[in-house]
């Protein structure tokens, strides 16, 4: 889903990476700005119901000698963001505004509702202090994308591969059951999502100018930018908890 401007024109003005901030542009930036707050806030309100109220939670949680365990509902609710968005990646080559923010919608309520493992494996104070670190690091790094002068598409390419290698490590990582694997992927998947804050930005930026005041395009390009923003704080703020979450309630 990363390619939110297909089948719209790209040619970009010479230097737009380097533009001063113009009311169009902060307009859209906003847009995908205040979109992604809100995913962030439905996501948190779903996990916190599904992992605290308990006539939910047992649709999607069993515990069982200390151990968590989904159920095949919970299971369903755990996969399905990754098969909605292999589907829309085949399915929406070219999107509606319509269609692009009920897919965003669709996704953040999914993963929002299989984040609720965190409110059932870990603390309230480990999960408040590292979405606030989550949320420093984030505005920090956007921020970078958005006002650094050095074109970062050359590390586009990197990050990707480094993301898809971290995906593959992890499903390995499900029969090999090993502490040492997850620490160094965790670590290797702050570093990999930090990136791709910065560079997800940097080309949020550049699709304004390439999109030439397209109102539809750009409305689909703020469902599309908020998607793989959202996506990249949701996954840094996983990496982060496992790394420094501590306090585990349950196993």
């Amino acid at each position: 889903m990363s390619d939110y401007d297909r089948g719209f024109p790209r040619a970009v003005p010479a230097g737009a990476a380097d533009m001063a901030v113009d009311a169009g542009l902060r307009g859209f930036m906003l847009g995908v700005y205040n979109k992604v707050a809100l995913g962030l806030v439905w996501s948190a309100v779903l996990a916190f119901v599904i992992g605290s109220y308990p006539p939910v939670r047992d649709l999607f949680f069993q515990v069982s000698d200390g151990y968590l365990r989904l159920t095949a509902l919970g299971m369903a609710m755990r996969w399905s963001p990754l098969v909605v968005i292999f589907i829309a990646m085949f399915a929406m080559r070219n999107p509606s505004p319509r269609a692009a923010s009920g897919l965003y919608w669709l996704l953040v309520t999914l993963i929002g509702a299989s984040l609720s493992v965190f409110v059932m494996a870990f603390t309230a104070v480990s999960l408040t202090t590292t979405f606030l670190i989550t949320a420093v690091a984030f505005g920090g790094l956007s921020l970078f994308g958005y006002a650094t002068k050095k074109d970062l598409s050359a590390f586009g390419s990197f990050l990707i591969v480094g993301m898809i290698g971290l995906f593959i490590a992890m499903m390995a990582n499900l029969f090999l059951h090993s502490a040492m694997i997850q620490f160094v992927v965790s670590i290797i998947g702050v570093l990999v999502f930090s990136g791709l804050i910065a560079w997800n930005t940097q080309r949020l930026k550049m699709t304004y100018y390439a999109l030439g005041g397209n109102q539809a395009a750009m409305s689909v390009a703020t469902s599309f930018g908020a998607l793989n923003l959202y996506l990249d704080f949701i996954n840094l703020f996983q990496f982060l908890m496992l790394l420094f979450g501590g306090g585990s309630s349950r196993r």
